[in-house]
This record gives structure tokens, sequence and C-alpha cells, in this order.
């Protein structure tokens, strides 16, 4: 009789217990669905239907396969903010273009088209990201505005008509009373990832994202597997947005715009790792549905709508925390850090307690016998990155004044373009702060609403609230800055993640602070200082000035701006060298937090009230004043002088631009080129 012998015994247990883990995630996420499908059927007074089970099944299902494609981004090590956008475009074209009176529309042909328009847009993402090496979170945000930009020409406005056959296919009944159509879907995807993830594209997909340079070096085409990967994803997203045009039967510019979040969110409820290199596609399906149940949990016990956003920020840092709770995580090392110190501290060991004698060396000749440098030689480097940004600011002027005229002939064009500006470059030093860290703040668009709306809320209109209400505004930005540097220094969480799921915090609170419609005005006084005149000049350029004074001061000429360069460049070597970089990160978020809600007063100011949407047109540009500015997107290198010539650059470009007969929508598509170019031009 034939036996096992011990070695392979232990062989097919390690095999089952690797096996196991890997599926850990999953099973993990399948649990909690049944749970919370057990407890949405408890609170209902009706058994669950096939009916139920069918509603569901396609009131998740867009979701569901933007995450798809969300997810295999993300296990090749980046980041896709393109993917709303790409349903939108798809769901614009469809609604525009199909005759929603031909019975006969062929459900296959459009399907392509959809996933066509999307693999397209995954192109180029993959060709900037894949061949031009550039970083996936900048390419695809530019990609995206470019994107919406190209959705508003091709529908400016709600409406249109989808096919009804397009309906019937993808939301009828594969098996009648048995098997709906999303179910079927969703299982062909799996089918699908299932087969993709054997095969040498899917093995070199968890390579890449896992370790590209080691990847690489074994012989991998990682190049080739990152474009096909932001094709495959591309594709996918042309596929929600099929989905979502048979689900509505209508088109809307912006119906993909809400997606960004709940997607994020459910692939790292699936368990795949932020990062890359862990997870997979049917761990993202289920986490979709999670985040559908637990918000429609939400609508079932009364609570209002405006909470979904808040559940769907909540539930993506309760799935990140969670997966990345461990003894080598972040959060360990900080608690056992602060351990130590606590403890060094209460024996006097720390560096800070010892007394403080200098002991440096003396010079051994005079400084001022040294040779000095040139100005060139201080700052030719800085120039290098400077200058273009205002060479071109001269450029477009003279190109304003060929084709609008009134540029330099009079003051009031300057005093429109300085006014105009002014939000971009308060916005350019707190976004170039944390840019110049490494980071990245995506929650500016609801901090900026919601300082606005706190500020009008509380004022009334009324001068007098005005110096209580402003204590109070940017007291609330700076909870907000802190907790977003906490998020990323205590947790160890990406910048990303958190601000992202920070600004849908921020949204849900402006919502609920409004009741879904801003009230109050701004007072006189503010309102006298974005619009009045003082010797023809208007008031806010008096601060702009200070501004900028104190904006150069404070990154070239304090410690503190010394200290973020340092982190910028090498957070590690920075700390080696006794900075104290976790407090740098979290100021720099505070300093950003800090100026959007000053753009958010100063914007209700130059409007006369707060809307809910006020800050949704400054977050692409206060990234790209930073980039065109010559400050480079990964960290410590950059200057303010520069984003400053990129906001007054931007700036008289979209005036313009507003002087021509282009549609408003080409804004964000020039906005986007315009970041992808500097990118190019400025890398290194």
């Amino acid at each position: 009789m034939n036996q096992s012998s011990p070695t392979q015994t232990g062989t097919g247990s390690v095999d089952l217990l690797r096996l196991a883990k890997r599926g850990q995630a999953v099973a993990v996420a399948a649990a909690v669905f049944a749970l919370l499908m057990f407890v949405s059927a408890s609170l209902s007074p009706y058994p669950l239907s096939y009916f139920d089970v069918s509603f569901m099944a396609s009131g998740g299902a867009t979701t569901a396969i933007a995450a798809a494609g969300q997810t295999l981004v993300i296990l090749s090590g980046g980041f896709d903010l393109s993917a709303g956008a790409v349903v939108s475009l798809v769901n614009a074209v469809l609604a525009s273009s199909m005759d929603p009176m031909n019975p006969e529309a062929s459900v296959l042909l459009w399907t392509v088209i959809g996933i066509a328009i999307g693999m397209g847009v995954g192109a180029v993402n993959g060709f900037f990201v894949a061949v031009m090496r550039l970083q996936p979170i900048v390419v695809t945000l530019a990609v995206m505005f470019i994107v919406q930009g190209l959705t508003l020409l091709v529908m400016d406005m709600p409406g249109g008509f989808v096919s009804p056959t397009l309906g019937a296919f993808y939301l009828g009944d594969t098996i009648p009373g048995l098997l709906p159509a999303p179910i079927t879907l969703l299982l062909v995807l799996v089918a699908f990832w299932l087969w993709l993830k054997r095969t040498s594209y899917g093995v070199t997909l968890y390579a890449v994202g896992s370790d590209e340079e080691a990847a690489h070096s074994t012989g991998l085409h990682t190049r080739l597997v990152t474009f096909f990967t932001y094709v495959l994803a591309g594709g996918l997203y042309g596929l929600a947005g099929v989905f979502v045009s048979a689900q509505t039967g209508s088109g809307d510019p912006l119906v993909g715009n809400s997606l960004l979040l709940p997607t994020f969110a459910a692939v790292v409820i699936g368990g795949t790792r932020l990062g890359g290199g862990k997870g997979g596609i049917v761990g993202s399906l289920l986490g979709a549905y999670i985040l559908m149940i637990v918000v429609n949990l939400l609508l079932s016990l009364n609570i209002s709508a405006y909470y979904s956003t808040i559940a769907e920020s909540a539930v993506l840092l309760i799935a990140v925390l969670a997966g990345s709770l461990s003894k080598s995580s972040t959060l360990s090392h900080r608690l056992r850090d602060l351990s130590v110190s606590l403890k060094a501290r209460g024996r006097g060991w720390l560096v800070s307690q010892r007394p403080r004698d200098d002991k440096r060396l003396s010079f051994t000749q005079p400084a001022d016998r040294a040779p000095q440098p040139t100005f060139l030689q201080r700052h030719g480097h800085t120039l290098r990155y400077v200058l273009p940004s205002f060479v071109c600011l001269a450029l477009v002027l003279i190109v304003t004044e060929v084709v609008l005229g009134n540029v330099f002939s009079g003051w009031r064009y300057w005093d429109s373009l300085l006014v105009l500006s002014c939000f971009l470059s308060i916005l350019a030093l707190g976004q170039g702060a944390v840019i110049l860290t490494g980071g990245l703040d995506l929650s500016l668009p609801w901090c900026i609403a919601l300082s606005g709306v706190l500020m009008t809320g509380l004022v009334a209109g009324q001068d007098a609230a005005l110096w209580t209400a402003l204590p109070i505004v940017l007291g609330v930005a700076a909870v907000i800055g802190l907790l977003n540097g906490l998020g990323v220094v205590a947790l160890g969480l990406s910048p990303i993640v958190v601000t992202l799921a920070m600004n849908g915090f921020l949204q849900g609170a402006a919502l609920l602070w409004s009741g879904g419609t801003p009230a109050g005005f701004a007072p006189p006084s503010l309102r006298w200082l974005m619009t009045g005149k003082i010797a023809g000049i208007t008031p806010v350029i008096f601060l702009l000035a200070i501004f900028v004074t104190l904006a150069v001061l404070l990154l070239g000429k304090t410690g503190f701006g010394r200290r973020v360069y340092a982190v910028g460049n090498s957070e590690l070597a920075a700390r080696l060298s006794g900075v104290r970089t976790g407090r740098v990160i979290v100021s720099v978020y505070i300093l950003s937090a800090l100026c959007a809600a000053v753009v958010g007063i100063l914007l209700a100011g130059f409007s006369g009230q707060a809307s809910l949407g006020m800050g949704d047109d400054y977050l692409l540009p206060s990234i790209a004043v930073v980039v065109v500015g010559g400050t480079l997107i990964t960290g410590g290198r950059g200057h303010y002088l520069g984003m400053l010539g990129g906001a007054l650059l931007l700036t008289a470009m979209q005036t313009l631009l507003a002087g021509t007969a282009l549609p408003f929508a080409f804004r964000s598509v020039f906005f986007g080129l315009v970041i992808l170019a500097a990118v190019l031009a400025l890398r290194e």
C-alpha cells in the first residue's frame, strides 16, 4: 500500500495553507456580504424575492464592473482616477448616437463601441504611464479632466435616449425567474478573471505590482503588461458605461462623477492591496455590493442620503486600516516609537533634554575671505524651472493683445487677471507644499465648498459676525488638515486614499450643514474686498501681494521650508538627519486645508454667496499651476514664484479662451493637456 512521504505531506499542507491565505480576503468579503444580506432581509417586512435579487444585482453592477477595472490598475501598483469620466463619456456617446426608435439596435455593436472607447482612453493612460514613465496619479487625473471636457462637448446637459434593446438585454433575465442578466455578466467577468490570472500576463501583473524592478530584471515585459493593464481597465470602464446607459435609458455627462470613491472603496474592501501585488477582481465585485448594501441599509433606517458619501468614506478607511493592521504596519511602528519615546523622556535620554553646547568646528579661514558665488550660481537651478512659466505667460499676453486687445493699454485687464488668479495663487501654496513632500491633496474641492458654506451660513450677510465666523472656519480647516496629515503619518495610509476619503466626508458634512441648499450671503465688507476699488485697484490685490511675499519667505527662507524640501527629496534621509518628518507632513496638510478655506471664503465674497459645487473646478488647476511652475510632482523640487507664474499663466490662458468662440467645456481639455505637457517638459 502506497503512503505519502512526510515531505510530500508537509508540502501539501503548505500548499493548502497558502491557498487558504490567498482566498482569505475573498472569504471575509463573502462572509460580510452574506451577513449584510441577512440584516437587510431581516429589516424588510417581506421575504427576499427574485425581483429583489435582480434589482440589487443591477443596482451595484456599474460600480462592480468599474471596480474590476480599477483592481487591475491597483494590482500593477498604480491608481486610475479616470474611471468615472470614461463611464460618463460612453454614456454620452451612446445616448447621443443610438436610435431609440430602432428595436433592432445591435447590442453587441454598441457594447463593442463602448468598450473600444474605454480601451482608447486606457491606451492613452498606459502610454504615458508605461512608455513615458510618468506618475499614474498625475496622468489619470489629467486624462480624467480631458475626458470630462470631451464628454461635455458630446453632451452638455442630461438628455438623449438609449435604445430599449440595450436595457432589455442587460437588465432582463438570462434564465427567466432563475438567473438575472446582471449576475450573468458578473459571472462572465469572474470566469474571465480566473482565466486571465493564470496566463503569463496575469503572472507578470502580480510580479509588477510586487516589485517592478525585480520583475524587469528577470526578463518579464513589465512595460507592455502595464500598458495593457490600463487598456483592459479602460475596456471595463467602457463596459460599465454601457451598463449604466442600459440602466438609465438616457445620457448624463456627470453620471460617472460619483463613481471614484465607491470604486476605490470596493477594491479595498475586496482585499486588494494598495500598492499592488495582492488581490483580485472577485473580492472587488463583492466589495461593490457590500458598499451598496451599507448605503441601502442607511436609507432603510430613514437616515439621510447625505450620509452616503460619509458612509462610503468610512468604509474605505476601515477597510484600508483592517487590511494593513499587523506588527509591521506603520501604526504599530508609531505606537512602539511613542512608547520608547515616553520611556526615554522619563529617563532623560532624549537628545532635546541634553545640554546644548555648541561643539561645531570653527572655520580655518574667515568666511569673508571665501569666494562668493554669483547670483546665477546660487539660483540658476531654480530659475531653470521658474522662468518657463513666466516666459509662457508673456507669450500668452502678447497673443491676448493681438486677439482681444486692451492688455497693455490700461490697468483693467491686469486688475481682472490678478483678482481671478488670486484663488489659484493661494491654493498653490498649500497644494504645492504637499506636493513638495511627495504627497497630493484631493480633499480641496469640498474643503473649499464647506468653508464657503460655513462662512455664509454663520455671517448671514452681516459684517458684525465676520470676525466670529473667520476663526471658526479656519479652525475647522485646520482640523481637516490635521486629520489628513495624521492619516498619512500615524496610520501610514496613502495620501490619495486619505484625502479622497476626506473629500467624501466633507461633501457629506457640507450637505448636512446646508440641507442641500446653502443659505446666507457674504457680508458687505467681504464683497467689497473682492469687487470694490481703492484708487482703481481691487483691494484683494494688496492682500495677494502680502500673501505672495509671506509664501516666498515661508518656503524659501525658513527652517520649515528647508524641512519640506528635505522630506520631499528623501523622507528617510531627512528623518536620519534629525528632521521630525511626521510634523512636517502634518503641517503641510494643515497649510493646504487653510489655503483651501481662505479660497472658499474669498469665492463666497466674489460671488456674493456660496454654492455646493464651488470647489469642483479647482482640483486639477491647483495641481496644474504647481506642475507648470516647475515643481517636481514626486517632491523635493520647486519654488513658490514658479507656482505663482503657473497661476498667472493658467488664468491668462483661461481669459484668452473665454474671449474666443471655443466651448466652455474645452477648458477642462486644455488644462489636462497643459499639465501633461508640463510634466513631460519638466521631468528629470
